[in-house]
């Protein structure tokens, strides 16, 4: 835990970012009905019937020294898919810098080990030497600052129904776009002394 909240203490540093990576699912549901357009007095109005598409996932990037944040949907969420997201951190969005700090939690998939599962060993290798990987506590993933980006696109973005993939990426694409023109980021205060008076018990953990 300590190692987490000293590195967002840090100074920003270009040549050796902090990103925060998680994700979570999303339920796709599409209309039964066309929705009534708004009129003068009534909003736009959706019959109370859908139907269920299926589900996807969203992983995020959140750099909060910076305001940054990009959100790419997957159909699935396996390592595989952790994987190709590691190497579009490396190759796409940061592809000049020697090391991307990596702070995520301890889910199953988040492993290096991901990457030789789906690139040849050279390829992964070529990935993982860019990549260091610091973990949140395994009851204290709270502690990654990208959570809280998560629950505000889930709030402002994602509380209506969303037929597919496709739309999916195009909506949390503009939320995206739109949170980063405005640098937007998170106001972190909670520091090692008050873990260490708050939360001795994730020591253990």
């Amino acid at each position: 835990m300590e190692d987490v909240l000293d590195l967002y203490a840090e100074p920003y540093d270009p040549a050796t970012p902090v990103v925060c990576l998680d994700e979570r699912p999303v339920q796709l549901l599409s209309d039964v009905a066309e929705p009534l357009p708004a009129q003068p007095g009534y909003k736009r109005r959706f019959d109370y019937e859908y139907h269920r598409e299926g589900t996807c996932n969203l992983f995020m990037f959140f750099q909060p020294l910076t305001g940054w944040r990009h959100v790419k949907v997957t159909v699935t969420r396996k390592k595989t898919d952790f994987a190709h997201c590691l190497r579009d951190l490396v190759d796409v969005h940061f592809p000049h810098v020697p090391c991307i700090r990596v702070v995520l939690d301890n889910l199953n998939t988040h492993t290096l080990g991901a990457l030789y599962e789906t690139f040849e060993p050279a390829e992964a290798r070529r990935i993982a030497r860019r990549l260091e990987f610091h973990f949140t506590p395994k009851h204290g993933s709270w502690l990654n600052m990208v959570e809280i980006e998560l629950s505000i696109l889930s709030r402002q973005c994602l509380q209506r129904r969303i037929p597919d993939p496709i739309v999916l990426q195009a909506e949390t694409s503009a939320w995206a776009n739109s949170r980063n023109a405005q640098q937007a980021t998170v106001n972190w205060r909670f520091s090692v002394h008050d873990a260490r008076t708050k939360l001795s018990s994730l020591y253990l953990s």
